[in-house]
């Protein structure tokens, strides 16, 4: 069987409240570790959310 295009991976707060999204990633085309702007609602502002593993 081939290795899937996409993984699913878990995007982390920054800001230390323990919130996160999941999310897929095309693992072809982005081999870097993946970070983005999003809303934490715990914070209620928006923060740099880093890439992790999903256990």
């Amino acid at each position: 069987m081939a290795k899937p295009t996409t993984a699913k991976i878990k995007l982390n707060s920054g800001g230390g409240t323990g919130f996160y999204y999941v999310t897929k990633k095309n693992t072809r085309t982005m081999t870097e570790k993946f970070k983005v702007r999003k809303y934490d609602p715990v914070l209620r502002k928006h923060v740099e959310f880093n890439e992790g593993k999903i256990k």
